[in-house]
């Protein structure tokens, strides 16, 4: 039920922020609103076929402003496998993550603190994610100022 609220949480978030805010590739940015929070930045590679599609794909960690709980959102810019779990991993260690059918482009994690512990230590992520059409693709994030940017997330939100 906590998933399915921050899912609408974040489907708000993502629909406000897309005018205004535009995430850049290999920088992890910072954005603040009345209610909450959120860092993000898009993979710096994909090794996505040219001849397929998808749509914007990012990593956010949000939180509601006065709450001391950060969640990690992906998105995947195409339906995941729901049957296939998604793979992170940040340099040598793989997290699980899963999607819903509510919500089948986005996909969490139960380990929101542990995962966003081997990111503030670690070099790269890769995100290994299965479309509901079959195709596998690989995203590449890197983690260079993402401790300043959850430091600045924890400390102003």
């Amino acid at each position: 039920m906590k998933k399915i609220i921050f899912t609408l949480l974040a489907v708000f978030i993502i629909s406000i922020t897309k005018q205004s805010f535009s995430l850049e590739k290999g920088k992890w940015s910072f954005v603040k609103d009345e209610d909450w929070c959120y860092i993000g930045s898009s993979p710096i590679e994909s090794d996505l076929p040219e001849t397929k599609k998808r749509g914007d794909n990012y990593i956010l960690v949000y939180k509601i402003i006065g709450s001391e709980e950060n969640i990690i959102m992906i998105e995947a810019g195409y339906k995941y496998n729901l049957d296939i779990k998604i793979n992170v991993k940040i340099d040598n260690t793989d997290f699980e993550f899963y999607s819903t059918e509510d919500s089948s482009e986005t996909a969490w994690t139960n380990d929101d603190n542990k995962v966003i512990y081997a990111m503030k230590k670690g070099l790269e992520l890769t995100l290994t994610g299965e479309s509901a059409r079959g195709t596998t693709t690989n995203d590449i994030y890197t983690l260079k100022g993402f401790t300043n940017a959850v430091n600045l997330l924890n400390k102003d939100c």
